[in-house]
């Protein structure tokens, strides 16, 4: 029978995943490239259409060798993040533990779709045209080379913080991310919030293991020593009767 931390660290990479990718698969097929929407009216919650071939939050890594190998680790790191999740589960982590590393698996996974099969399935977005999904020639570029789709734009401030910075404007917050981006920085951040309650679980499972190998050492050792003292008594009983019978041989 499954866990409860099996079923939170599937149904949360399910979540993260259905979420990220149908509002990216909507910007994608209904935004043009820099287009962007205020929601619910606010000016400090927009959707804004951006791509980027490289990292989160509009960071790049250049060139296709770039994007290959940033590629490719994602995939490592995922496998390692899958692993590392089934081993915490079987130790009885806490569930919480399991859950944050279980959103960043998820982000990972989402961007990871994007760069793998987004440049196979659509073409490019234009500043004045919007990109379609299977096109006839074909998507705009190579498996592992397309590039990854930000929406989420938070300007909630914008001026010189009182002259501080002489001319120049400073924002926050600048970077365009998505909700695989969200869901990673989400992860780690619980990680660190909660870091010793999740690890103080996992000492006091340790302590527990150790006390019962000491345990189990104890008990093993006993029960050694009262075979040797149990053959030391019928060792010490036969010998006199050996005697006492070769005595009465030789009579």
């Amino acid at each position: 029978m499954k866990s409860k931390s099996t079923y939170v660290s599937i149904g949360l990479v399910f979540l993260v995943l259905l979420i990220d990718q149908s509002l990216k698969i909507w910007i994608k097929t209904t935004m043009t490239y820099n287009q962007e929407h205020l929601v619910l009216g606010l000016d400090w919650f927009r959707l804004h259409f951006t791509e980027n071939p490289g990292m989160a939050f509009g960071m790049e890594l250049g060139g296709d060798y770039g994007k290959l190998a940033l590629s490719l680790f994602r995939i490592v790191a995922v496998g390692f993040m899958v692993y590392y999740i089934r081993l915490l589960i079987k130790q009885g982590a806490h569930v919480g533990l399991v859950a944050s590393i279980s959103l960043i698996l998820a982000g990972a996974v989402g961007n990871i779709l994007d760069s793998a099969i987004y440049g196979l399935i659509f073409s490019e977005s234009h500043y004045h045209e919007i990109a379609t999904i299977f096109p006839e020639g074909g998507g705009y570029a190579k498996f592992l080379h397309g590039k990854v789709v930000d929406m989420l734009y938070f300007p909630m401030y914008e001026g010189n913080l009182f002259g501080l910075l002489g001319e120049r404007n400073f924002q926050f917050f600048r970077p365009v991310f998505n909700i695989a981006d969200a869901s990673i920085t989400l992860g780690v951040i619980i990680i660190l919030a909660f870091q010793k309650r999740f690890f103080a679980n996992m000492d006091k499972k340790d302590d527990a293991n150790v006390v019962d190998d000491s345990n189990n050492t104890e008990t093993v050792m006993t029960e050694t020593s009262n075979v040797a003292i149990a053959e030391s008594e019928i060792t010490e009983t036969t010998t006199p009767e050996e005697f006492d019978g070769s005595d009465s041989d030789d009579d």
